[in-house]
């Protein structure tokens, strides 16, 4: 997306993004949990925000110990 910052991720759960934040803690990559922005609809009340740059990094430690409903580019 031309212009975007950062990411949100989405989960099902607040106890997905609580096991993703554990994780992405654990391997050090710099991330916030924070309320899902008003125009992004999710089952869950929080989501995961990174910077764009670090999306390579985070999909691949996620990937097959926590699942996510998407990533959005903000």
């Amino acid at each position: 997306m031309k212009g975007a910052d950062y990411c949100v991720m989405l989960f099902d759960s607040v106890s997905s993004t609580l096991l993703a934040e554990k994780i992405l803690k654990r391997q050090e990559i710099p991330h916030k949990v924070i309320p899902v922005p008003r125009h992004i609809s999710s089952d869950c009340g929080v989501c995961i925000r990174f910077s764009l740059d670090l999306r390579n990094r985070v999909e691949p430690a996620l990937a097959g110990k926590v699942e996510f409903r998407e990533i959005c580019a903000l």
